[in-house]
C-alpha cells in the first residue's frame, strides 16, 4: 500500500474516530474487532425487558477478550400486547426491523454482531439481518418466563388467552377471571410455552447460532448471566477469525433446525419465518419440501398448551441437546456450531437420555411424522400450514358448515354474541399478507374456542396466521390469499369443507362449474384500511407460501 493512500485513510478515518472519541471510545479501543451489539430491549414487552441489563454482560465479555462492543437497539412488538388494530403492524415490523439491522451493520461497518432478542418477529427479523449481512453472528435469548404455579397445575400465558373463551362461556366469574389476568404471567421473560417466540430460540440453538439452553433457561437464572459473558467472548473469536454466518447456516442447519421444531412440537409461524429465510439463502425451499423435512422425524415433545409441561419442564430435562440426541439418526451430525464451537454430534454426546415422559423417545414417539401438516386442495391450491399436534384426534377428520367472515373483528364479534354451533368451520378471509394487510395472528379467537370447549367439533381456516400457542384444528397461511382473488374469497356461508389432516387435504366441497362461476362473478374487497406504511406493504409483499417477505 502506497504512502499516499495510507495516509489518505488515515485522514478519512479520522472523521469517524473523532466522532466515536467524543462518545468515549479510546484510540486502542477503535483498533479492536468492533462488535455490534444489536438488541431490542424495551420497558413494555416482557420478553425483552431482561436484555437490558443481559446487554452488559455480553459487552463485558466482547471488552474482556479482546473486541470493542457498540450497541444499538431495534424495535420489539409483543404479539400478546398488538392484538387487534394493532396486529397490522406485528408482522411488517419483522422486515423493518431486518432492514435497520442491515442498513445500521452496514452504515458503521461493524465486524460482527450479537443479536439479542426474544419474541416472535424479531427473532426472525434478526435472523434475516445476519443472513444478508453474513458477517460472524451470534444470538442470545432472554431466557422463559416463571410459571405460575396454581393449584396443581402450571399456568403461562396460553391459559391466560384459553381464560377468555372460559369467561365467555362462563366457567369462570369476573373475579376470578381478573385474578387470572393478574398473576398467570409471573415474571419478565418469553412466554414459557411452545410459541414462536421459543420455537425460534430453540431453532436457533439447533443450527449453532446460540448457545443451547438459552432459550428454555428462566430469565433470571444465574446462568443467564455467565452464559452472556461466553457469547461476547465467542463473538470475539469468530470475528478475529472471520468465521462469516454461512459457514455455520446454510442447507443443512436449516434443515437440521427445521427437524429440532418439528420433533419439539413447534409453532406455525416458523415455517413462515424459515421459508422466508431460506429465500434469502437461496437455497429452494418450498411447502411441499418444508413438509417432505419436517415429515421426517418423530415427534417427540409436546408443551405448552398442546400439553401440562412448559418451557422450563423442557430445559429440566436436558432442554434441545437432549431433544436432538434423541432424534440424532435423523441429524447431520458433521455441521459446525458457531456458538460452542466443534460438531453437532460432539456437543450432544453428553446430553441426557429422553426421559419418557417431557422428552419421548424415537422409537416411542407421540406421532411418527413431525407436528406439522401442509395442506392442499381447490381451497388450498399453494398450501396450508396446520399443527396436527395441538389438534384433538377425532378432529383430524373433519367436515362441517361455512360460516364466512371478512375480518378478525367479525369473527369475534360472532364468538362473542351468537352461539357457534359444533361441527362448523370458521371462515376467516381478507386477513393475508396483502388483504390485513399485515397478515393478523388470529390467537384470541382460536384460544376462545378452547376455552368454549368447541375445539372438539369446530374448525377455523383463515388466510391470516395464528399463534404459536394455539391448539385446535385451526388452519393458517391459505394461499393464494382472498385479496389476491384465492379459493377462499368465493366460499359462501353453508358450504361444506373438508379437511383432512393425516391425507394433506383441505377441500372446497363445490363442483369446479360452481367454482369457476364465482371466480367469474368475482369478489369484492371488503374495506380494509391501509394507512401510512401498510400501503407500501400491501404492495409489495410475497404470499405466506414464500415467507411474507417484504423488505
Amino acid at each position: 500500500m502506497s504512502l499516499h493512500r495510507d495516509i489518505s485513510e488515515n485522514i478519512t478515518e479520522a472523521y469517524y474516530r473523532g466522532l466515536m472519541h467524543s462518545v468515549g471510545y479510546r484510540s486502542k479501543d477503535l483498533d479492536k474487532p468492533q462488535i455490534a451489539v444489536v438488541n431490542s430491549w424495551t420497558d413494555v414487552n416482557p420478553g425483552h425487558q431482561p436484555l437490558k441489563a443481559l446487554s452488559d454482560r455480553v459487552k463485558e465479555g466482547i471488552w474482556a477478550a479482546g473486541g470493542c462492543p457498540a450497541e444499538f437497539n431495534v424495535p420489539a412488538p409483543c404479539d400478546g400486547m398488538a392484538q387487534g388494530p394493532g396486529m397490522h403492524y406485528i408482522l411488517p415490523q419483522r422486515d423493518l426491523i431486518a432492514a435497520s439491522i442491515e442498513a445500521m451493520a452496514r452504515a458503521h461497518g461493524f465486524e460482527a454482531l450479537v443479536m439479542l432478542g426474544s419474541c416472535d418477529k424479531i427473532l426472525p427479523g434478526m435472523l434475516m439481518a445476519a443472513i444478508r449481512l453474513n458477517l460472524p453472528t451470534l444470538f442470545l435469548t432472554a431466557g422463559a418466563m416463571l410459571p405460575r404455579r396454581m393449584g396443581d397445575r402450571s399456568v403461562v400465558t396460553s391459559d391466560l388467552k384459553e381464560a377468555i373463551g372460559k369467561r365467555r362461556a362462563d366457567e369462570i366469574d369476573q373475579h376470578t377471571f381478573l385474578n387470572w389476568s393478574q398473576r398467570f404471567c409471573a415474571s419478565a421473560g418469553t412466554c414459557s410455552m411452545m410459541g414462536t417466540a421459543n420455537t425460534m430460540g430453540c431453532f436457533l440453538e439447533a443450527a449453532g447460532l446460540a448457545p443451547f439452553g438459552s432459550a428454555t433457561m428462566l430469565a433470571f437464572d444465574g446462568a443467564k448471566a455467565r452464559q452472556a459473558r461466553d457469547v461476547g467472548e465467542r463473538i470475539v473469536t469468530l470475528a478475529k477469525e472471520k468465521q462469516p454466518l454461512s459457514r455455520f447456516l446454510n442447507q443443512t442447519s436449516l434443515e437440521n433446525g427445521i427437524k429440532l421444531i418439528s420433533a419439539l412440537g413447534g409453532s406455525t409461524n416458523a415455517v413462515l419465518h424459515l421459508m422466508a429465510c431460506a429465500s434469502l439463502m437461496n437455497i429452494p425451499l418450498d411447502l411441499k419440501a418444508f413438509d417432505r423435512i419436517q415429515r421426517s422425524v418423530p415427534l417427540v415433545g409436546k408443551y405448552k398448551p398442546s400439553s401440562e409441561f412448559n418451557l422450563n419442564d423442557l430445559h429440566e430435562t436436558g432442554g434441545v441437546p437432549a431433544v436432538l440426541k434423541a432424534i440424532q439418526e435423523y441429524l447431520s451430525l458433521d455441521v459446525p456450531l458457531a456458538a460452542s464451537g466443534g460438531l453437532l454430534g460432539e456437543k450432544i454426546e453428553s446430553a441426557p437420555n429422553p426421559d419418557g415422559r417431557i422428552i419421548r423417545s424415537a422409537s416411542d414417539p407421540i406421532l411418527p411424522d413431525g407436528c406439522f401438516s401442509i395442506l392442499t386442495g381447490n381451497l388450498a391450491p399453494c398450501g396450508a400450514v396446520v399443527k396436527k399436534s395441538g389438534v384433538e384426534p377425532r378432529m383430524l377428520v373433519h367436515r362441517g358448515s361455512a360460516y364466512v367472515f371478512d375480518s378478525e373483528e367479525e369473527v369475534r364479534e360472532f364468538l362473542f354474541a351468537k352461539d357457534v354451533k359444533p361441527g362448523s368451520v370458521l371462515v376467516v378471509r381478507h386477513e393475508g399478507p396483502r388483504g390485513g394487510p399485515g397478515m393478523r395472528e388470529l390467537s384470541i379467537p382460536a384460544a376462545m374456542l378452547v376455552g368454549m370447549g368447541l375445539h372438539t367439533s369446530v374448525a377455523m381456516v383463515t388466510d391470516g396466521r395464528f399463534s404459536g400457542a394455539t391448539r385446535g384444528p385451526c388452519v393458517g397461511h391459505v394461499c393464494p390469499e382472498a385479496w389476491e382473488g384465492g379459493p377462499i374469497a368465493f366460499i359462501c356461508d353453508g358450504d361444506e369443507i373438508e379437511i383432512n389432516i393425516p391425507e394433506n387435504r383441505i377441500q372446497l366441497l363445490i363442483s369446479e362449474q360452481e367454482l369457476d362461476r364465482r371466480r367469474r362473478k368475482g369478489a369484492k374487497r371488503p374495506d380494509h384500511p391501509a394507512p401510512g406504511m401498510l400501503a407500501v406493504y400491501r404492495k409489495t409483499v410475497s404470499g405466506a407460501d414464500t415467507g411474507a417477505i417484504w423488505l
